[in-house]
């Protein structure tokens, strides 16, 4: 009597595979919502926000990246896909988004919790009270400007790849 087992092996992966995209990319959909209400309702979180973003980067995203990368080696293999344009645009995106993430996100979003710590030391913000974009540095705003762009290009990154993936899965 020969045993099959309830799940291929390859599907387990894919499962794997979509399991990284989802919690290691899903996050980074919540910041802009985030840092928004924190500026707005209260700006002495935005350090701990800053600070909880490159950790979230450094032991969620980037670890899930190289999941993501490894599964989908596995099933470009399994498949025979490595010349489908999918596979290749699913390369380039794992490239750009591990530079933007590990070379620009994490390391940007560090400093800035120190620029936004200083910022609001010098003006001593009561609890629960507002500050306005124009009362923040310019180094803090020039640099939340750029963290916030390079978010933005990793979010539109993350779906332009997801729909690829679903149009092979669907074809």
């Amino acid at each position: 009597m020969l045993l099959t087992p309830a799940v291929a092996f390859v599907d387990l992966v894919l499962a794997v595979h979509i399991l990284a995209v989802v919690i290691a990319f899903g996050v980074v959909f919540t910041y802009p919502l985030l840092f928004a209400a924190a500026r707005r309702m209260d700006p002495r979180v935005l350090p701990w926000l800053l600070r909880t973003r490159q950790t979230t980067g450094r032991y969620l995203v980037n670890p899930g990246l190289l999941i993501v990368v490894l599964a989908g080696i596995y099933l470009a293999t399994d498949e025979h896909q490595w010349k489908a344009f999918y596979v290749q645009w699913g390369i380039g995106a794992a490239i750009v988004i591990g530079a933007l993430e590990g070379a620009l996100i994490t390391s940007r979003a560090g400093r800035l919790a120190g620029v936004a710590e200083h910022d609001l030391a010098s003006s001593a913000v009561p609890a629960g009270g507002r500050r306005t974009s124009a009362t923040w540095s310019t180094k803090f705003s020039s640099g939340f400007r750029v963290l916030s762009l390079a978010g933005i290009a990793l979010q539109l990154i993350v779906i332009v790849t997801v729909f690829l993936m679903a149009a092979h899965a669907s074809a």
